[in-house]
């Protein structure tokens, strides 16, 4: 990690001694930009096993002894609050030269002595492109694991990861994805000034009068704060669906809630009924075989001694609209009833995880709106 810094022209402040873990680095780039790392790093192999693929490669997430963990095996990987540090969860492979990085809040908190598996084609990539990212397989079963998308890379590129994850902080699997495919998004923060006008006569915006900042700088600020930028990121989506939905014929009230593990949207449809709206956002690969965007319809991580509860039920909220942003990265968005998805294999009452965007979702909310109408009423 250090050798990779340097090599992109970085200067180096402080770095924790090798045999402390997590190793805390801190440092200068080229551009004056000082950062810093929190990263559970571990080493990357290609080992042969009894009863696994013969080209699978791993990195094992584990320090110190089973024995210490018999009891409570539940690891919170640190999170700088103040968004100063960024956090890795890494596997690196010194002799060959690459790095694959996973979705440190993917796993927060984490399991020690579990392995992350990849695969020689993608070490084969990762050399070749010195940047990769791609969906790790999931566990096969009815109690699937949730997607998850792992980015790789080489010594040049691995200031870029530091970008990466502190751009990416919270994303769902698909944005990361589409951030990992357009690097261009995750460099270093401009530092050219902005030119004002002499005399602008727009408006100012109140907020910018409170700040005392032009909007020029708002943005500039967005860009270099890792928890203002996701915080941005998250209600983007919501806010582009929520303007689409006020835009609808007969729409008569619409507006965004804010309740964390609530619905999104609040909508009435010709006066009808309240009703709710969830936006999920897509996967970046589609489906092979169909040719058609996928939606990983499950929560992060279940609650302790319930892995159900992972799971959506149909009764959560009314209406289901999937963000295509990710795939045509356009915001557009289909509608569907969560009555109308398949229910889960294992877990009586929830939805099943893996759902493919396919006729049963429409462009035209309208329609959706009316069912879900009707369904209510038919409820009471």
């Amino acid at each position: 990690m250090l050798d990779a810094l340097r090599a992109s022209g970085c200067r180096i402040i402080y770095a924790s001694p090798p045999d402390r873990a997590p190793f805390v680095i801190t440092f200068e780039t080229q551009d004056g930009e000082r950062m810093g790392i929190v990263a559970y790093a571990f080493l990357a192999t290609r080992t042969p096993t009894r009863n696994r693929p013969e080209d699978e490669r791993t990195f094992q997430i584990k320090y110190g002894n089973k024995s210490d963990y018999a009891d409570d095996n539940a690891h919170v990987l640190w999170q700088d609050p103040l968004g100063l540090f960024t956090t890795l969860l890494i596997g690196i492979d010194p002799e060959e030269g690459f790095f694959v990085a996973a979705d440190p809040e993917a796993h927060n908190p984490t399991k020690f002595f579990i392995r992350m598996e990849f695969k020689d084609e993608h070490a084969d990539a990762i050399r070749r492109d010195g940047w990769h990212a791609w969906e790790r397989a999931r566990r096969a079963g009815p109690m699937s694991e949730p997607v998850e998308v792992l980015v790789g890379g080489v010594r040049d590129t691995f200031l870029d990861l530091v970008r990466l994850e502190r751009a990416g902080y919270g994303l769902p699997p698909g944005d990361r994805q589409l951030l990992a495919d357009k690097r261009e998004l995750i460099g270093a923060p401009r530092q050219d000034a902005v030119d004002v006008p002499e005399e602008d006569t727009t408006p100012m915006h109140p907020l910018l009068r409170e700040l005392e900042l032009g909007a020029g700088e708002v943005l500039e600020l967005i860009a270099g704060a890792r928890r203002l930028k996701m915080a941005v990121r998250g209600w983007v989506a919501e806010e582009h669906l929520r303007a689409s939905l006020a835009r609808v014929d007969g729409v008569t009230h619409c507006e965004r809630l804010d309740e964390e593990g609530g619905p999104d949207l609040l909508i009435r449809y010709r006066d009808g009924p309240r009703l709710t709206v969830e936006c999920k956002n897509v996967l970046r690969v589609i489906n092979k075989t169909r040719n058609l965007p996928r939606i990983d319809f499950q929560r992060t991580r279940a609650a302790k001694g319930d892995p159900c509860s992972r799971y959506y039920a149909p009764d959560d909220f009314d209406i289901v609209a999937g963000c295509l942003h990710a795939v045509t990265e356009r915001w557009e968005f289909r509608y569907a009833l969560p009555t109308a998805l398949d229910p889960h294999q294992k877990c009586l009452g929830k939805l099943a995880s893996n759902v493919l965007v396919d006729e049963r979702w429409s462009p035209d909310p309208r329609g959706a709106f009316e069912l879900a109408a009707a369904q209510l009423g038919s409820r009471a």
